[in-house]
């Protein structure tokens, strides 16, 4: 028995996708990244000045190379983010207390409060995309988007994730037939 509001039809998004896991993935994908741009769009960097600006808040400070490792992010791009975050006064690169010849990354004030605002945002942005979904189900699509996150990476992991944008281009790619070829 379907409860109230609960629809009873495959719907127009499953039928228009064919059932098609990918694509509902890549729908929703679309729908987030939309709206999580538009939150992050005068952050340097967007999503990954993001990424590297909640790290210098809620981890202990880590060295730049650390951060590029454990964000998936080139260590040159890391670079040049840490830079630009530097210089919009939301992080500094302060002496490692332990090696002084290393600089830990380190959020300032001001990073702080950009951050919890930017959370904040998000988190609306967030709500919006799933508030068709009840309470229970919204953290049980958090959960397991998580455990088949931590598979996928224990799998294949992802190392850089700038490369991610490029490996789906280069996937996705239509591929010619080997008899196809010209002789």
């Amino acid at each position: 028995m379907p409860r109230p509001g609960q629809r009873t039809d495959p719907g127009p998004a499953r039928a228009a996708g064919g059932g098609d896991l990918g694509w509902a993935l890549g729908v929703v994908f679309r729908a987030y990244v939309k709206s999580s741009s538009a939150v992050l769009h005068d952050l340097p960097g967007g999503p990954r000045g993001h990424q590297v600006l909640a790290a210098a808040v809620e981890a202990t400070p880590q060295s730049q190379i650390s951060l590029a490792r454990r964000l998936g992010i080139d260590k040159t791009v890391m670079t040049y983010l840490i830079d630009d975050l530097e210089r919009a006064g939301l992080v500094e690169r302060r002496a490692n207390p332990d090696d002084r010849r290393h600089k830990t990354i380190v959020a300032t004030d001001r990073g702080h409060q950009v951050w919890s605002a930017t959370r904040d945002r998000l988190e609306q942005a967030e709500e919006h995309l799933l508030g068709s979904l009840r309470p229970t189900d919204r953290e049980a699509l958090r959960s397991l988007l998580f455990q088949l996150a931590d598979q996928a990476q224990a799998v294949d992991p992802v190392v850089d994730t700038c490369q991610i944008v490029s490996d789906i281009a280069a996937d996705s790619q239509p591929h010619e037939p080997a008899d196809s070829q010209p002789h």
